[in-house]
């Protein structure tokens, strides 16, 4: 069947046109796998170009200037879900019109929460060195580090936007430039401000402020279709309340959602306080690889968003199943291999991360958690994909403060017994509540969609 044309700007949007294959779905996901696997080694790459300044106080400082400002930009990450949701079923639908719309309404919702932070920096900032205490030279350094980068919060939060408008036309490996070119631009003008021109902390900080600002002018540059689409001209369309609605309710949806898994993970780091220093910091080693590969399997979960969103709104149902069970297929695949990487390789990597034996000893014996975290985490982590792409975010967030209760009962029953294997059993056993729950609620999501009820 031929690809279905729907509109001279946005260009052949192919909902129904096109066959849901294996290999559609690794053309979707693997240059998101790649994108994904990125983002943790940015900060990584910005502390250890300020580590060769040879002082504590600026790696401190940057440390916990970027966490502070990495957590309010966090706040506004359902922006780029609730995008790809609602776009996704607007390409599934044929609506151009909505897919501009939408495009315009999110870069808009990011301009004013980036501007937002802007104006309300002293209280926020205040707030941030409260729950993030730091000494005096450190935490001078890091507002002076937080001072630039926020003038560059309406770009940084308004690219959650570009990305889940591109991710749901399936222009991933697009999204994948985009974020290689920021985070290179920005390496390449940390070494210029850093260690050429020797600006300090504040080089760190223009050079990011500088890269996000140029990385959204190429996405909006990769958006330009959308951003020409005659409909933005009629302010009534663009500023429609039915649909502006519809959008404020799946993005708060997604935002309790996702404090509630934030929860999780701030609380585990507590929880692991209290078992000692040597647990803490065992904990904190072994999180990286978790981290690394979530974001590396959740390119499975964007193609889930991409192709249920499209399915969902075209009401086709057979289509919508199809794209779950291969989604869920590759990641399962994905996360089986890298179960056995981490078996492998994290006992040898360890050693390289610290210089601290104890706590490489220690981080060993829990090494066998981390590695079947990506096993047990997958099914949670596709239908997190595969609901976003309904815009069943309600669904979402139900499941979600079920697993936070059960992963409280889990910590209070099993950390006393088996301390640290507990807690690590609490975190994976959240994994399993929320990929059950949200499994029981996918027959009604099927319905939904026969309904072709997907903008309700």
């Amino acid at each position: 069947m031929p690809h279905l044309r729907v509109g001279p700007y946005l260009g052949p949007l192919v909902a129904d046109a096109r066959p849901i294959t294996h290999a559609r779905v690794l053309r979707i996901a693997l240059p998101m796998v790649l994108s994904n696997m990125t983002v943790p080694l940015i900060g990584a790459m910005d502390t250890v170009i300020i580590g060769q300044l040879g002082a504590a106080a600026p790696i401190g400082a940057v440390g916990i200037g970027a966490l502070i400002l990495g957590a309010l930009y966090w706040v506004f990450g359902f922006l780029r879900m609730g995008t790809t949701g609602l776009a996704a079923q607007a390409v599934g639908a044929g609506r151009t019109d909505d897919l501009a719309r939408i495009l315009a309404q999110s870069l808009t919702i990011g301009a004013l929460g980036g501007i937002g932070l802007i104006l309300f920096q002293i209280p926020v900032f205040a707030f941030g060195f409260f729950v993030s205490p730091a000494s005096a030279e450190v935490e001078t350094m890091a507002r002076s580090y937080m001072d630039v980068r926020i003038f560059s919060a309406p770009a940084a939060i308004a690219l959650y936007a570009v990305n889940g408008w591109l991710i749901a036309q399936e222009r991933t490996g697009q999204v994948m430039v985009l974020q290689i070119f920021l985070a290179a631009l920005n390496m390449a003008l940390n070494v210029l401000f850093v260690l050429g021109l020797d600006w300090g902390i504040l080089g760190a900080a223009w050079a990011s402020f500088i890269a996000e600002w140029a990385g959204l002018g190429l996405g909006l540059w990769l958006c330009r279709a959308g951003l020409a689409h005659p409909a933005l001209r009629r302010l009534r369309h663009l500023f429609d309340m039915a649909s502006l609605r519809h959008m404020a309710d799946v993005n708060r949806d997604i935002l309790i959602r996702s404090l509630a898994l934030q929860a999780i993970f701030i609380s585990f780091t507590f929880f692991a306080a209290d078992l000692g220093d040597v647990p803490l910091a065992a904990n904190q080693l072994l999180m990286q690889f978790l981290t690394v590969s979530a974001y590396a399997l959740d390119g499975f979960a964007f193609a889930a968003e991409t192709m249920v969103g499209q399915a969902f709104g075209a009401g086709q149902v057979r289509r919508l199943r199809r794209s779950v069970v291969l989604s869920g297929f590759w990641i399962m695949v994905c996360a089986g291999v890298t179960t056995f990487a981490l078996l492998i390789a994290a006992p040898a990597v360890l050693p390289l991360m610290t210089t601290a034996t104890d706590v490489v000893e220690r981080a060993q014996i829990y090494v066998m958690w981390v590695a079947l975290a990506p096993l047990l985490g997958a099914p949670s982590w596709v239908l997190d994909g595969v609901f976003i792409g309904a815009t069943r975010a309600r669904d979402m967030r139900n499941m979600m403060l079920i697993s936070l209760v059960g992963y409280a009962v889990l910590v209070w029953t099993l950390v006393p017994q088996f301390g640290n294997h507990g807690l690590w059993l609490a975190l994976l056993g959240s994994f399993i509540i929320r990929g059950l729950t949200m499994a029981v609620r996918y027959p009604a999501l099927e319905r939904i969609a026969a309904l072709n009820d997907g903008v309700k």
